[in-house]
C-alpha cells in the first residue's frame, strides 16, 4: 500500500510505500484498543442509593410476629417503595481496559494501513496556517477535497491550532497525540513528513 505525498498546494506529487510490517496485522487489535479507547471515556455517573443512604426507615414497620406477614425492620429494604436499591449501579466501577504497548502499536498500523489502501492518507512536508485565520485554514481544508480530516503535526504552534479550532470537520493534533482511535475515527489523515519518517522508523 502507498501513501500520497502532497505538494505544497495540497495536490498530488507522488506516492510512497508503506513499510511491510503495516501489512497482516490482525484487525482485532485496532478492536481492543478502540473499545478501550471509548471505555476510557464513560462519564461512569450512574448510581443509585442504597438501603443505607436512602432517607427514613429508622422505625420497624410493623410486630415481628402475629401479623400472618413476612418480618420486616425497616422501610429502607429493596422490597419496600422508596426503599433502597438492591445491586444498583455505583460511580465506583473502573471501566478501564488494559490494551499492551505493542497492540496499541499494532493498531495504529492497521488503522494507517486502512487509509492507505482506501487512497486516504495523506503525508507533506508542513501544514501552518501563520495567519491563525479560519479563512485560511479553510482554503487547505477544500483543497484537500475530503469530508473530515485529522492533521498530524510535529510541533502544534498556537496559530494553526486557532485557525483550524472553528473547522468541525477538522482536527489537529501533534505527533505525541497521534493513536488508533483518533486514526479509525476520521475518513482521511494528513501526516508531516518528519512524523512520518519517525513512526516508520520506530516500525522496521
Amino acid at each position: 500500500m502507498n501513501a500520497i505525498i502532497l505538494n505544497e498546494k495540497m495536490e498530488k506529487a507522488s506516492e510512497l510505500a508503506l513499510p511491510e510490517s503495516f501489512a497482516g496485522i490482525n484487525p482485532h487489535n485496532l478492536y481492543l484498543y478502540v473499545k478501550s479507547a471509548q471505555a476510557a471515556q464513560r462519564a461512569n455517573s450512574a448510581t443509585a442509593l442504597t438501603r443505607a443512604e436512602v432517607r427514613g426507615g429508622g422505625k420497624k414497620p410493623w410486630a415481628q410476629k402475629g401479623g400472618g406477614r413476612g418480618r420486616a425492620g425497616s422501610k429502607r429494604a429493596p422490597t419496600f417503595v422508596g426503599g433502597g436499591k438492591a445491586f444498583g449501579p455505583n460511580n465506583n466501577r473502573n471501566y478501564d481496559l488494559k490494551v499492551n504497548k505493542k497492540q496499541k502499536k499494532l493498531a495504529l498500523h492497521f488503522a494507517l494501513n486502512e487509509h492507505a489502501q482506501n487512497g486516504t492518507l495523506f503525508i507533506v512536508d508542513s501544514i501552518e496556517v501563520t495567519s491563525g485565520k479560519t479563512r485560511d485554514a479553510n482554503a487547505i481544508f477544500k483543497q484537500l477535497n475530503q469530508r473530515d480530516v485529522l492533521i498530524v503535526k510535529s510541533i502544534l504552534d498556537e496559530q494553526t491550532y486557532l485557525a483550524f479550532e472553528n473547522i468541525a470537520a477538522s482536527y489537529v493534533i501533534e505527533s505525541n497525540e497521534l493513536n488508533a482511535f483518533l486514526a479509525a475515527n476520521y475518513r482521511s489523515v494528513v501526516i508531516e513528513k518528519a512524523v512520518w519518517e519517525t513512526l516508520t522508523s520506530e516500525a522496521k
